[in-house]
């Protein structure tokens, strides 16, 4: 996959032709999908959706209150930093993290309190500098599924020092992509229903209209005086009341997280988390 989105558009071009004259030879369900990209060359992982910015940090400070481990929680949710509304947030993903649909995930053993993270992610197709936004849809190579793994109880801890998150991020599998990527001219990114199932209950709906920035907004900020590379990967974010946090209940041993976005398809992947007997409810 990489290859074929360096190699650019006559490549691309001649792939479809291979797969339409070839798409009998084989039934998608017998095979088995990896990630689209197993070690991107970049991840990045914003916070573009308002509602989950504010579920979260409130809901943040309930589950510190629950675990001993910081203040009585505000009565209602804060307002939100004025910096987000400024310019768009993100942080450094690990690239070589990612898991493919369809795997069991072993959950890391310092971490008590496990969540899925429901995201739209756009992959660069064609690099650039000072790229602006009028022109960032044509360095967009396609968009998939991201489903950000999070240990929350380790991701809070280590935010109280002001720098950002560091293992309840940073675990083998944390970062699950697919089943595939959609090209861009084959979906519209602003309007399509996102969806989260933990064993097949319906826990979170939502859609990428609500995005506060765009795609191009983050593609035109992040390449400011700096270089994007085909291949690049950017999560939206976790869209609102898209992860258990901002339900107030957390994930638990062998459950089964199913995201789904429309025309892109599902991905699941099971919880391996033995230490975790319990579901957490906040």
């Amino acid at each position: 996959m990489q290859a074929l989105i360096d190699a650019g558009a006559e490549s691309l071009a001649k792939a479809r032709e291979f797969v339409s004259a070839h798409a009998g030879d084989f039934d998608p369900d017998e095979v088995r999908w990896l990630a689209p990209l197993p070690v991107p060359v970049q991840m990045r992982d914003f916070l573009v959706f308002e509602v989950h910015m504010e579920g979260a940090v409130w809901n943040g400070a309930r589950l510190r209150e629950r675990l001993g481990e910081g203040p009585p929680a505000p009565t209602s949710a804060p307002p939100v930093p004025a910096i987000w509304y400024q310019q768009p947030i993100y942080y450094k993903c690990n690239r070589f993290a990612v898991a493919g649909p369809g795997n069991r995930i072993d959950w890391p053993s310092y971490s008590f309190v496990a969540d899925y993270e429901l995201e739209l992610a756009c992959v660069i197709g064609r690099g650039g500098r000072d790229i602006c936004v009028d022109d960032a849809p044509s360095h967009i190579f396609g968009y998939t599924i991201l489903n950000d793994l999070t240990a929350r109880d380790a991701q809070f801890k280590e935010m109280q020092g002001p720098l950002g998150p560091a293992k309840g991020k940073d675990f083998d599998g944390a970062n699950v992509l697919g089943p595939v990527i959609v090209t861009a001219d084959e979906i519209d990114p602003t309007a399509l229903t996102m969806r989260a199932w933990v064993n097949d209950e319906l826990w979170s709906e939502g859609s990428s209209a609500t995005m506060h920035w765009s795609f191009p907004e983050l593609i035109a900020y992040v390449s400011r005086s700096e270089t994007l590379h085909p291949g690049e990967i950017l999560g939206s974010g976790t869209v609102g009341n898209g992860c258990g946090l901002e339900l107030g209940r957390m994930l638990r041993d062998r459950d089964v997280v199913t995201l789904e976005i429309d025309g892109i398809g599902r991905q699941t992947t099971i919880i391996n988390a033995p230490h975790i007997p319990e579901r957490l409810i906040l």
